[in-house]
């Protein structure tokens, strides 16, 4: 059954929006958001504000999927179906957002995998015809309410090399490795991506994770751990170069991977002078290179290409603010 849900996860998450007729969908794609999560017009990423509190309790949730001998989801794939990159470790666990708060603890990685994943497997049981119901599913309601089960927040950023002068934007895609992942395989997404966490126990910024998935996405860097961000010089010029901006979050309706939706443009010169180096392949799959940023190109991304959910939502977004990305400003 795991087999089949990572052959056909696009098709099942496309079916899976289905299942939440009252949810509001992002920008005409299957992501899921909630009122508050989306704002009007781009929101440079600055303007947001972060807030750590302890982590409340959350409602026992059936293990329907779990098979016999094993405690909990993330144990038994790890013994059964392991991609390459699979560990657990420690995440920063929404637990509201009002206005432009958000409010995180802590969690771990497997918290997601527990409840997503294994709903995901729910699923595709179900639509194959070896269980008839949802349970576990049933139990977590609303995948947008965080106060229903853990959320890992992903960040998820389109990168786009802007050329001032000719106007023209390219961005850049990433295929995943079935193989190598343990969550959208074989789909394309926007890059960089990374679960929020920190590199220390100090570490609670947004941009400081973004600036690690950058190295490590697009130039192949080993994994980051603490790192002084004053003292690196990618950090530093890359903080000055990029104009980041905030255009929503949402939830994937198969697996209720929770994504912050990010655009970062960068100037061609500087774009070229940090990434001339960019990888075309990274620990998690192939990277798409210099992709026009064009109607075509997006609606083909986002429409006819087995693309994650948060990453087609993001590049209509795009596509819609377009004018405000490429001219205005950011952090």
């Amino acid at each position: 059954m795991r087999a089949h849900l990572l052959r056909h996860r696009h098709a099942l998450a496309v079916r899976a929006a289905a299942e939440y007729p009252d949810v509001p969908g992002v920008a005409g794609t299957p992501l899921l958001t909630a009122p508050g999560w989306m704002p009007a017009a781009p929101v440079p990423l600055a303007a947001l504000a972060l807030e750590m509190r302890p982590s409340p309790s959350l409602p026992v949730l059936p293990g329907a999927v779990v098979p016999d001998g094993f405690g909990s989801y993330s144990e038994a794939m790890a013994a059964l179906a392991a991609p390459a990159v699979f560990h657990d470790r420690e995440t920063y666990r929404l637990l509201g957002f009002t206005g432009r708060r958000l409010t995180f603890g802590l969690g771990t990685y497997f918290d997601g995998i527990d409840v997503g994943e294994a709903c995901a497997h729910e699923y595709a049981a179900r639509e194959v015809g070896e269980i008839d119901a949802l349970p576990l599913r049933t139990a977590v309601g609303d995948p947008c309410d965080p106060r229903r089960r853990p959320v890992n927040v992903a960040i998820s950023t389109l990168t786009l090399r802007h050329d001032s002068e000719s106007g023209q934007a390219t961005f850049f895609l990433h295929w995943r490795d079935p193989k190598r992942v343990g969550h959208a395989g074989g789909m394309f997404q926007v890059l960089p991506v990374g679960v929020f966490q920190g590199s220390s126990e100090a570490d609670f910024s947004l941009w400081h994770c973004m600036l690690r998935e950058f190295a490590e996405e697009l130039l192949g860097v080993a994994e980051i751990g603490a790192v002084d961000y004053a003292a690196w010089p990618f950090a530093q010029r890359l903080t000055a170069a990029a104009r980041v901006f905030y255009l929503g979050m949402g939830v994937d309706p198969l697996t209720f991977a929770t994504d912050m939706l990010t655009v970062a443009v960068i100037e061609a010169g500087e774009f070229d002078s940090l990434f001339g180096d960019l990888v075309s392949h990274n620990d998690e799959g192939q990277v798409l290179r210099g992709l026009p940023f064009t109607a075509s190109n997006v609606e083909r991304f986002v429409r006819h290409e087995p693309t994650q959910a948060a990453g087609a939502a993001l590049l209509s977004l795009a596509w819609q603010h377009r004018a405000q990305l490429l001219k205005g400003l950011g952090r």
